[in-house]
């Protein structure tokens, strides 16, 4: 199908309330082995996936992380705080659990471009995600002290991103995206309104 990519990106919207209907681990799996066709740095592939299913569990990594976010609005202020706080946001996260499944993504410290590497596999993901009809927020939380406690993560793998994922409870009106004549130049930053739509 023409354009197949770029429709699902179009349609692709961050999800943060789910229903509590059950999600196809299988269906998980294979986005994640669509990530890992991803692009890396020295082809090291520093990425790693734990799935959780476990309600303790995600209910332990939901506490550890609101903690964090608890300490981080505390401290934020000014525009950064007005502009959070007139969207929704707050310390509370009950995605991490009311979502059937959280996978928790994660990069090799030492590997070369580790952090840029995962996050192109992320993006392969989100799509994966969304062809598959699920929904998912990037949640990066302020803090990852104790979320990881369970799960035994060796010391040279670092926390990029929670995905709770799950069947959106319902339809969002996608965030604006900036037009093309705003964000692509052709040979020069100066020629940005030369772009063929």
């Amino acid at each position: 199908m023409a354009n197949y990519v770029y429709t699902l990106a179009k349609r692709r919207q961050t999800v943060r309330r789910f229903t509590s209907r059950p999600v196809d681990g299988n269906k998980v799996i294979t986005a994640v082995k669509t990530a890992c066709q991803a692009p890396s740095g020295a082809n090291a592939q520093p990425w790693r996936f734990v799935m959780v299913t476990d309600p303790t569990i995600k209910r332990s990594i939901r506490k550890a992380c609101e903690d964090g976010e608890r300490a981080f609005y505390a401290t934020v202020s000014g525009e950064w705080r007005t502009w959070l706080l007139a969207r929704g946001f707050n310390w509370s996260k009950p995605f991490l659990e009311e979502a059937p499944l959280l996978l928790l993504v994660f990069s090799q410290e030492n590997a070369p471009y580790a952090s840029q590497s995962v996050w192109l596999a992320i993006g392969y993901l989100l799509l994966a995600i969304e062809e598959r009809g699920l929904g998912t927020v990037t949640y990066t939380p302020s803090s990852t002290q104790g979320a990881l406690d369970e799960i035994d993560v060796p010391e040279d793998w670092k926390l990029e991103v929670i995905l709770p994922i799950g069947f959106p409870t319902e339809e969002h009106t996608k965030e604006p995206r900036l037009s093309l004549d705003e964000v692509l130049y052709i040979n020069s930053w100066e020629h940005g309104q030369d772009v063929q739509k």
